[in-house]
């Protein structure tokens, strides 16, 4: 599994069929946000309120190591991504949630990009370029592919995250 990145890679550029959007545009960084932070479930999965409701999210394009999935066993470097998407995220966080083609997942999770309405940061892609987090393309949600791709290269390259903390 410590070297999937080159099947995923291959997987996604095979599946690449998206504009190459580069995330949303900014004035100095500071996005008008349309969902606050209500929690993080686990390191790819966060709950927020938009218009009053709250919504479970899977974050687009990234997989981090379970935590809570039923009947699976807590995997290596899973408390240590939630942890991290936590600090990213703490609750009240304003964000600014970005679809793509597909808006929900077979669980009815609403599918988003998430970024940090107070200064334009791409959690999903922070997430990855920290080594929390191995890329997961599921067409036909590609916008960001190329950006996961190159950040998930670069953490395994340099064997951080859970590139250095987990084997086999």
């Amino acid at each position: 599994m410590r070297r999937l990145v080159p099947f995923l890679v291959l997987l996604a550029a095979c599946s690449h069929a998206a504009s190459g959007a580069s995330g949303p545009s900014t004035t100095a960084g500071v996005l008008t946000p349309n969902a606050t932070l209500v929690r993080v479930t686990d390191g790819d999965t966060i709950t927020v309120r938009i218009d009053g409701e709250n919504e479970k999210v899977r974050l687009i394009g990234i997989d981090t190591p379970e935590t809570k999935k039923p009947d699976t066993p807590v995997q290596c470097f899973g408390p240590e991504a939630s942890a991290f998407t936590e600090s990213l995220l703490p609750e009240g966080t304003p964000l600014y949630l970005e679809r793509d083609v597909e808006p929900r997942d077979r669980f009815g999770r609403l599918l988003a990009y998430v970024y940090l309405a107070a200064d334009g940061t791409f959690v999903n892609l922070e997430i990855v370029r920290q080594g929390y987090a191995r890329l997961l393309t599921i067409p036909p949600n590609v916008a960001h592919v190329d950006e996961f791709v190159e950040a998930a290269r670069a953490a395994e390259r340099d064997d951080i995250g859970l590139w250095a903390g987990c084997t086999g």
